[in-house]
């Protein structure tokens, strides 16, 4: 007979499969542009490992054969994004991609099992083994830090999903629930971090979200302008339609010789202004 515990799993679980799709936008646009640009590996490198390590903790302990499912089901999901991710990554991005996969899942994954498998015996196995995914799980969550410091530094939310921040903050108040109820720290202890952090990325997406918008005003408005314009280059030939991405780099770079030009003549400026001595 299915229990009310049952379906709230299977809810858990149905959440959690939504943040394992939550990033295919991304690689959409990845496939799309045929380049990573400024999206990083290691959020899910990180997830990975954790997923890995948590199936192993759950297999120890017996029982909670959803958790395995649904991390099983990570484990895969998250395999094929490194995956796409290397193939359409740089080569600087591929070989960092590559380190950290060794980092974590060989000498990580690798460690703990060997460790946990020959070393240990019986509760105490279990119990570090359960440490060690929680400290794993809390990085899955830190992991997206260094786009929250982008998004800050750029104002810009484009490499930060609303809907993953959406469904990871559900995800962590589900899971919360179901391991407080199930007396299992591993489960319910990280997911306090994830909740707040998930609020954070989502109050940083509104706060950015604005100032995204009206950049995209100014290309959509800008390429207006251009398009029926035509550019001479130094050798007299005519440059003619232009695509919306070359005109949206057009700006990019005139902002950017504009910006470049302010910060030298405030320079020069402060270069040349006259020495005041006082007695």
């Amino acid at each position: 007979m299915v229990g009310i515990s049952d379906i709230f799993l299977s809810i858990c679980m149905a959440v959690s499969f939504i943040v394992f799709l939550a990033p295919l936008p991304t690689f959409y646009n990845i496939y799309k542009k045929k380049s990573t640009e400024g999206y990083q590996s290691i959020p899910y490198v990180v997830a990975l490992c954790s997923a890995m390590i948590l199936i192993y903790y759950v297999l120890l302990k017996g029982h909670m054969v959803g958790v395995i499912i649904i991390n099983a089901i990570g484990v895969f999901i998250e395999t094929i994004y490194i995956v796409f991710y290397i193939f359409y990554a740089p080569k600087k991005a591929k070989v960092q991609t590559i380190k950290l996969l060794l980092l974590f899942v060989v000498v990580g994954y690798g460690g703990v099992f060997l460790v946990a498998q020959f070393l240990l015996k019986g509760a105490i196995r279990t119990q570090i083994v359960g440490w060690i995914s929680t400290a794993f799980s809390v990085c899955t969550f830190v992991a997206p830090l260094g786009i929250m410091r982008k998004v800050i530094k750029t104002k810009n939310v484009e490499y930060m999903p609303f809907l993953l921040s959406f469904f990871l903050t559900l995800s962590a108040v589900l899971w919360f629930i179901y391991g407080f109820t199930m007396k299992d720290y591993v489960i319910y202890g990280p997911n306090i971090l994830g909740f707040t952090l998930g609020v954070v990325q989502m109050v940083l997406y509104v706060v950015y979200k604005n100032k995204k918008e009206s950049n995209v005003t100014k290309e959509q408005k800008l390429s207006e302008v251009l398009q029926n314009h035509v550019i001479i280059l130094e050798d007299g030939k005519e440059l003619t339609q232009l695509t919306q991405e070359q005109i949206i780099d057009i700006w990019k770079l005139g902002t950017l010789i504009y910006s470049e030009k302010l910060n030298a003549s405030a320079a020069e400026v402060g270069n040349n202004r006259p020495n005041i001595q006082t007695n």
